[in-house]
């Protein structure tokens, strides 16, 4: 009897719900811009943050490592872990990690330190889905979208929005039963179905085309997006919370990256202005990136990166994408983020299953490449 009664408390002490927090105890590294090339493999993906710390997702944990040009995964600089609610989505706005949970709870850290800076009920989100690597919770975080100071959470139509900074709720709203699947935009709107919301007062935004939208140019998941395609297939750049025509996102397969609006053609690469005027050419395959303002990253089919200035076209820089000049690097490229100097690549198993549990779908076990741009 006695026996059985200590199982039980031991079980009770383990199973109930728990919040373990551990905070930074070093300074706050500088930003340091590594030698150019690749230089890491790791077994998840990094939300990267400021270009100086890499955050990882698990089921019941977000994590930061520090530094960001470290050759593989190091000792964790701050995490926050929660039992049983499970890790549902990560965004960032400026000095901000923002935390999304399966019981509806969303923690807002500093990134910097892991402090916990405010904290907010709300509906019950998804439960954790990065598989193997996290990347879906930090790259593409279901119903939790950001731009502008404002954190955006989404639960079938209800929509509420936070302070990135504070918490504060600034508003909430009940979205049209079409309004699912939505984007924010750089200019500060969030758009879904047939509507447009001013993401710091929660008003519709007067002077949208017609929906249904279809988000170009996003830098991470469906947040921050630089430029939407209309109901009638005409595209429009996001920069402001208006949007501005911009007839060269009218062809199919056209994006928004380095500042500019950039398409691929079977060889070739073309950069255009906005209203449709080819200002450079480059000839090669090659597939879309993305990149920050005056870098154009092109991948080419043997996995070399290639970086235009997105201004003329001109080659900036090529190299080979493997850490070692041996290194096999005949993947597919799968989820990437590119922030100002880093980028992070999953690598897919050429002809490996769909599945992303699957033992034959990522390329090793290290299967995300980090690389200096």
């Amino acid at each position: 009897m006695l026996l059985l009664l200590a199982t039980v408390l031991v079980g009770w002490r383990i199973l109930k719900p728990a919040e373990v927090l551990a905070t930074a105890k070093t300074p706050y590294p500088p930003l340091v811009i590594a030698q150019r090339g690749a230089f890491a493999h790791v077994n998840v993906a990094p939300l990267i943050f400021q270009d100086r710390l890499r955050i990882y997702a698990a089921k019941h944990q977000v994590r930061a490592d520090d530094p960001i040009y470290a050759h593989g995964l190091n000792t964790t600089r701050w995490s926050l872990r929660r039992w049983p609610a499970q890790l549902s989505g990560v965004v960032t706005d400026d000095t901000m990690v923002i935390t999304r949970w399966s019981d509806g709870v969303v923690v807002g850290l500093d990134g910097r330190t892991g402090n916990v800076a405010w904290r907010a009920d709300g509906p019950d989100a998804p439960d954790y889905a990065g598989h193997r690597t996290g990347a879906p919770t930090v790259w593409n975080p279901p119903d939790l979208r950001v731009s502008s100071g404002t954190v955006l959470v989404t639960a079938g139509q209800e929509l509420i929005a936070y302070d990135a900074s504070t918490g504060a709720e600034r508003w909430r709203a009940t979205a049209p039963v079409d309004c699912t699947n939505g984007f924010t935009t750089a200019g500060g709107a969030y758009v879904c179905g047939n509507t447009s919301y001013a993401l710091t007062t929660g008003q519709p935004v007067a002077g949208w085309p017609t929906g249904p939208f279809t988000a170009v140019g996003c830098p991470v998941g469906h947040s921050n997006c630089l430029g939407f395609r209309d109901g009638a297939s005409h595209g429009w750049r996001t920069s402001l919370l208006q949007p501005r025509r911009a007839v060269a996102l009218d062809t199919p397969g056209t994006t928004v990256a380095g500042g500019i609006v950039v398409g691929v053609q079977g060889r070739v690469v073309t950069g255009y202005r906005d209203d449709g005027t080819k200002v450079w050419t480059w000839n090669g395959l090659a597939k879309v990136l993305g990149g920050p303002p005056g870098r154009l990253l092109l991948l080419t089919p043997k996995n070399d990166l290639v970086a235009l200035d997105p201004s003329t076209g001109l080659r900036q820089y090529r190299f080979r994408l493997g850490v070692s000049k041996r290194e096999e690097i005949d993947w597919n490229v799968g989820a990437v983020q590119v922030s100002e100097h880093y980028m992070a690549i999953e690598r897919l198993r050429k002809g490996g299953s769909k599945d992303p549990e699957s033992p034959t779908h990522f390329f090793s076990a290290n299967m995300v490449l980090i690389v200096s741009i």
